[in-house]
């Protein structure tokens, strides 16, 4: 009874839980910096888990937002001056103007069909940047993005130091988990879960599928593109591969080991893969072929992922002392 009434109360108020599981997320890291991958391609996960493990939409294509958010933000600040937080809105405005332009094309299709939709379309973007060298730098990536003190209505702080660095882009994971947790917890978060389970039954009901999956994707491009801006900022570079369709298999993986459709799952997946990857690298130069062997053992044997297993073992325990009591 006790083990039901904790996970209703962390399901209840789980913006809080996670933001409280991610303040202390540096302590247990083995360096600062390995935390603070999580913590952005955390968010790149629950963006990608927005539109598959909610909406049930598998796309292959989005390492262009992630691109995109972080090649806008950087050239804003290279050739434009902008402020870092300026630079940050243009990255995620220009992902959600790119999600809305491959969504309006991608959603017409289902399946396997808008995963190959989405894959050519994103490296569509890919190319499209690679040839812009005199912004994007080309095969090179853009370099000289730096920002090493953000100022806070007066308050200075050095984001060069990476704990600093580490709570300033916390701050703005939390603000997208909250956003998150409303749409989810809205009208339309009903709406888009029914049509992750029967999108045909959702449309005879009289919503309208093709709006709501559209409106779910340029949702899922700003959040990736959010923690390509952020990404920008940390590592003070942009690398062409931001964009590259394996950026797009790290979010599949991500989620899946995490646990899909769940809220917190994205940032174990998140955590669980660069954890391994660094671990891995420092034994073998074959490390892909070791996480691969990982991946495939959770997708055959734990198909919830590790969050989503331990919270659907703990319900089971919850319900079995019920039962018992």
């Amino acid at each position: 009874m006790e083990l039901s009434k904790a996970l209703n109360l962390i399901a209840r108020h789980r913006v809080a839980a996670v933001i409280a599981c991610l303040l202390v997320f540096p302590l247990v890291m083995p360096y600062e910096a390995l935390a603070i991958n999580i913590l952005i391609f955390g968010l790149y996960a629950v963006g990608f888990n927005l539109l598959f493990g909610y909406t049930g939409m598998l796309s292959f294509g989005h390492a262009a937002f992630l691109g995109v958010g972080s090649y806008l933000c950087g050239i804003a600040i290279v050739s434009g001056g902008w402020p870092w937080w300026a630079a940050i809105a243009a990255g995620v405005a220009a992902s959600a103007l790119v999600g809305l332009v491959m969504g309006y094309l991608a959603i017409r299709t289902r399946g396997i069909y808008f995963s190959m939709v989405t894959l050519a379309l994103g490296q569509i973007v890919y190319y499209a940047f690679y040839k812009a060298e005199r912004w994007t730098g080309g095969e090179n990536g853009l370099r000289g993005i730096r920002v090493e003190t953000i100022d806070l209505l007066g308050w200075k702080l050095d984001f060069v130091d990476p704990i600093t660095k580490y709570y300033v882009i916390l701050a703005f994971v939390a603000a997208a988990l909250w956003f998150v947790s409303r749409v989810l917890s809205s009208p339309f978060g009903a709406v888009i879960e029914a049509i992750r389970e029967n999108e045909k039954r959702t449309a005879a009901c009289g919503y309208d599928v093709a709006r709501a999956k559209l409106l779910v994707f340029v949702l899922s491009a700003a959040l990736c593109g959010l923690a390509g801006a952020l990404r920008a900022l940390h590592l003070s570079i942009v690398p062409i591969d931001s964009l590259h369709y394996l950026q797009s298999g790290q979010a599949v993986m991500m989620c899946l080991l995490g646990g899909m459709g769940t809220f917190f799952g994205p940032f174990v997946g998140a955590a669980a893969f660069l954890y391994l990857e660094d671990v891995a690298t420092s034994f073998t130069k074959h490390w892909m072929a070791a996480v691969g062997v990982i991946f495939m053992v959770f997708v055959l044997f734990f198909p919830r992922g590790v969050w989503g297993s331990a919270m659907h073992w703990l319900k089971r325990q919850g319900l079995a002392k019920e039962g018992a009591a």
